[in-house]
């Protein structure tokens, strides 16, 4: 996110091997890439560097002193012991912000498992309210936990560098998958916060709103996004169901979310005629958001994602283009910039060296 807003972002990886997700796939394109590790790569140099070397720790020091901004997600006081913790830096460069991520934050009796995302998913309640209600917990189509913790991270990063044009000075942000993934359970949280109670699985269907969930139509499956009483009455009157409108215990959605288990199977028979297309229709002339259970692919061909300009074309550097998911940050007058492909392991490593003083023929050797 902050290197498609402009930032000059060096991703230090171990030699040899670099970040774990340039293994994770297929698919891999013609140069061995990972589509995983591209979706989250582009406009990033790569240097590898063995932290472990007197060389590399003086780079990854020197990169340091001149940098905005540094983030880091080894486990808690790893850098700490290789004299790279913030501490260290902020020394030689007090207006730092140092970003740490982790799996369960720098305090608290988790404070040094390891934490990945499905793991977070499990241990931070997610996969406990995902789901069908009789089957077993699930974890979401994506890895969720680490976007919520990387775009909260991206957050807590532009606020500590506006502070710092205030105070002069950056500071340590503390940032954790499992605190971002208890802060995203939003109104579940809220509820169980409320009562005490534990929540349950719903599939398709929302908690506390009815009718908002999937129903079935003659040839299919839609999404129904109802969103208030007025929009109940007019769904209604367009299925011709007046006796569903008219009663009193559906008017309100306290007293449908009561009655989810009686309502459902009645608007499904009312749309059991009617193909995907005509109950979507029939939602729109009444005013309710609706629209059909849409692959990823019909998803990237909806002429709505180009408008958008949500699909977008690198150059590899020989020739060949990657194609790419554009950025959501719409911004009108400082929008977002493509201006480098996922990086080959240690494709910039000589470049970044010497941008900073050194020199490295032998990535083996010292200086």
């Amino acid at each position: 996110m902050l290197a498609d807003l402009g930032a000059d972002v060096v991703k230090v990886e171990r030699p040899g091997k670099g970040d774990d997700t340039r293994g994770w796939g297929p698919p891999f394109d013609d140069s061995g890439m990972s589509a995983y590790f591209a979706s989250a790569n582009r406009n990033k140099r790569s240097a590898a560097l063995d932290l472990k070397s007197n060389l590399g720790r003086e780079a990854v020091r020197r990169l340091a002193s001149r940098a905005d901004i540094v983030v880091e997600n080894f486990r808690a006081g790893q850098l700490d012991a290789m004299g790279l913790g913030y501490d260290a830096l902020a020394a030689e460069n007090p207006r730092l912000v140092y970003c740490s991520i982790t799996g369960y934050g720098s305090t608290g009796p988790r404070r040094d498992e390891p934490g990945y995302d499905f793991l977070i998913q499990a241990m931070g309640g997610l996969m406990a309210i995902t789901g069908e209600s009789a089957g077993e917990p699930m974890k979401t189509g994506v890895a969720v936990a680490d976007l919520f913790a990387g775009t909260l991270a991206a957050v807590a990063i532009l606020a500590a560098l506006s502070g710092r044009e205030v105070s002069g000075r950056g500071q340590r942000i503390d940032m954790s998958l499992y605190d971002g993934q208890l802060a995203m359970l939003a109104n579940v949280a809220s509820s169980h916060l409320f009562t005490g109670l534990a929540s349950n699985r719903y599939g398709n269907a929302h908690p506390n709103i009815v009718p908002y969930q999937t129903l079935a139509a003659r040839d299919g499956r839609f999404a129904l996004a109802l969103g208030n009483d007025g929009q109940w009455t007019a769904l209604c009157r367009e299925l011709g169901r007046t006796d569903l409108a008219s009663r009193s215990d559906y008017s309100t959605n306290a007293g449908r979310v009561k009655r989810r288990a009686e309502l459902i199977p009645e608007l499904e028979r009312s749309f059991s005629t009617l193909g995907v297309d005509e109950a979507v229709a029939a939602c729109a002339r009444a005013g309710v958001p609706a629209g059909p259970v849409r692959s990823v692919t019909e998803a990237f061909a909806d002429p709505q994602t180009t408008a958008r300009g949500m699909i977008v074309e690198l150059d590899r550097g020989d020739g060949t283009p990657i194609r790419m998911v554009g950025s959501p940050l719409a911004l009108t007058s400082t929008p977002p910039s493509y201006r480098l492909p996922p990086p080959r392991l240690g494709e910039h490593t000589e470049e970044v060296l010497r941008e900073i003083g050194l020199e490295w023929d032998d990535q083996s050797r010292d200086p």
